[in-house]
């Protein structure tokens, strides 16, 4: 039977109508904070690597103190730091587990724990810095907005034991990587801002800034800088991460 022009013509606009009403009923989709924070993490480095960087710590005279360091992150939670410079310090290593660190000095043979909030080398940068985990597996996201070409996430500490309590984290929606980080304490009072910088193309589709600077208000003049020289997947053992394997980290380059 066919059906008149009519009739097609008034079930084509209710079907109009209800679309409308229906779209009207369904919110729209809030932006979800953890999930941009794991493709921040995923953008940042691969699951397991090695890498090679300097640190500078820069005084307010203009004088500067600088370590090379040899380190290797596996999963998470799992991460560890060999310096091989200067030669005060060559032969050092550090190794973090989640929220616990731990020194290996050859001189004294035996590893000794450190804390987050510690620096083994001094500066700006404290070890959880220099041993940053995934942001995601130390934070989640307590809220999301949108200004101009960047997400601003409100970061919470998963637990008391992480360094900062809350982080603003600025990220370039384009790239889905880190522009600025603001860290908090519990307080509310800023302890210092890291500052991403300087994208470059490490090989193997990672892309990423291939600095991080930092300052605080309560080291007036004082810097610190991270420049990352290489970045490669690497697959690593368990073992490797361990309080016996301290001692031959430097086996791994």
């Amino acid at each position: 039977m066919r059906l008149s022009k009519r009739f097609l013509q008034k079930n084509k606009i209710l079907a109009l109508l209800l679309l409308a009403i229906f779209c009207a009923a369904t919110p729209v989709m809030a932006l979800d904070g953890n999930e941009i924070l794991k493709q921040v993490d995923k953008n940042l480095q691969p699951e397991a690597y090695e890498m090679y960087r300097k640190l500078i710590n820069i005084e307010p005279d203009g004088s500067k103190k600088e370590f090379v360091l040899y380190s290797v992150k596996k999963g998470q939670d799992k991460m560890v730091a060999l310096f091989l410079s200067p030669a005060s310090e060559k032969g050092r290593s550090t190794l973090r587990l989640g929220e616990n660190m731990w020194l290996y000095i050859p001189a004294v043979g035996k590893p000794i724990r450190i804390t987050s909030l510690q620096s083994v080398v001094g500066g700006v940068f404290n070890n959880s810095d220099i041993l940053r985990l995934d942001y995601g597996a130390e934070y989640d996201s307590a809220s999301v907005t949108e200004e101009g070409a960047e997400y601003i996430l409100d970061l919470k500490a998963k637990t008391t034991a992480i360094a900062y309590d809350r982080l603003k984290m600025s990220v370039d929606k384009k790239t889905m990587l880190p522009i600025s980080i603001e860290c908090y304490a519990a307080s509310g009072m800023l302890i210092k801002t890291l500052y991403y910088k300087k994208t470059k193309d490490f090989g193997d589709g990672l892309v990423r800034p291939s600095v991080l600077e930092t300052d605080s208000p309560l080291y007036k003049g004082y810097k610190s800088v991270m420049v990352y020289a290489k970045i490669n997947k690497k697959d690593l053992a368990d073992e490797v991460f361990s309080l016996n394997y301290l001692p031959r980290v430097d086996e791994l380059r």
